[in-house]
């Protein structure tokens, strides 16, 4: 494993490698979650694969700058820059994200489907548009409440208490929402994240039109018990381009990034 930081503007953007192979794969880790949680995979495919993984802004030991600002402009830089480095810019790439990566992903596959070979999305947001996160991120009176809500939880706690009481919060999400509430320094990071990585919002349906242009091959992932991220989102995303976009479900909850579904991960890397 390399570890290795990129001089980006005012920031300093670190990224692990795994793996010396020929074909690169660019890692998009899960929320909260960094560069590392991808490491096992070169264990298994390094020979053939050179995987670079990115601290996304306010994740693992990148030091963003830049304000709550992560532009689409910013993620494309940062990705050529890598891109150039590890194969001259030429060679076309994987996309491989789990969770809030697959979002990041996805954005990249709109803004440089001729660089993409394939892209493989592991229980992947950003197929669907959550109510809650739009208007926490896209509205100015949303990311204020927000703000205000992260510094002074408890009417919230007290909201999620009574959804979870009337059965209207499942209770997944009740105890996943929970844990990002109890504590200040997580609540904090909970709005810097959201906040930052706002304007990255991929097009489905352009996504869409491009995957069908240019053939690209799609590899969907998911947990059949993961009450976060449902397997439908991926249903319904598949629907037009049933001929390139495939989707897998196995046997577990929402982290499906794990050591002991590799064999899954590598099968949709290499079909």
């Amino acid at each position: 494993m390399e570890t290795a930081v990129l001089s980006y503007r005012s920031s300093q953007v670190q990224y692990c490698r795994f793996g010396t192979g020929q074909k690169l794969i660019l890692c998009f880790h899960g929320y909260g979650e960094s560069s590392a949680s991808f490491q096992f995979l070169g264990k298994y495919i390094g020979a053939d694969y050179t995987l670079i993984a990115i601290d996304l802004p306010f994740h693992g030991k990148t030091q963003w700058n830049e304000g709550l600002q992560f532009s689409v402009a910013d993620l494309v830089a940062i990705t050529e820059t890598l891109h150039k480095k590890y194969c001259d810019g030429t060679q076309r790439i994987t996309l491989l994200g789990y969770s809030m990566g697959g979002r990041v992903a996805l954005q990249l596959l709109q803004s440089l489907s001729i660089q993409i070979e394939r892209t493989v999305l592991l229980a992947p947001d950003g197929l669907k548009v959550n109510f809650w996160y739009w208007l926490a991120t896209q509205t100015y009176i949303g990311n204020h409440l927000f703000e205000y809500t992260m510094n002074h939880p408890g009417w919230f706690f007290s909201l999620l208490q009574a959804g979870n009481k009337l059965k209207l919060i499942n209770q997944s999400v009740f105890k996943f929402t929970r844990y990002y509430i109890n504590d200040t320094a997580v609540r904090r990071l909970l709005y810097e994240r959201w906040t930052c990585m706002r304007a990255i919002k991929p097009n489905l349906a352009s996504i869409k039109k491009l995957i069908r242009t240019h053939s690209l091959p799609v590899r969907l992932l998911y947990g059949q018990y993961d009450r976060i991220i449902r397997p439908e989102r991926g249903e319904k995303f598949r629907r037009g381009i049933e001929s390139f976009c495939t989707l897998h479900i196995i046997q577990t909850g929402h982290q499906v990034l794990q050591e002991k579904q590799v064999n899954e991960i590598i099968q949709l890397i290499e079909s």
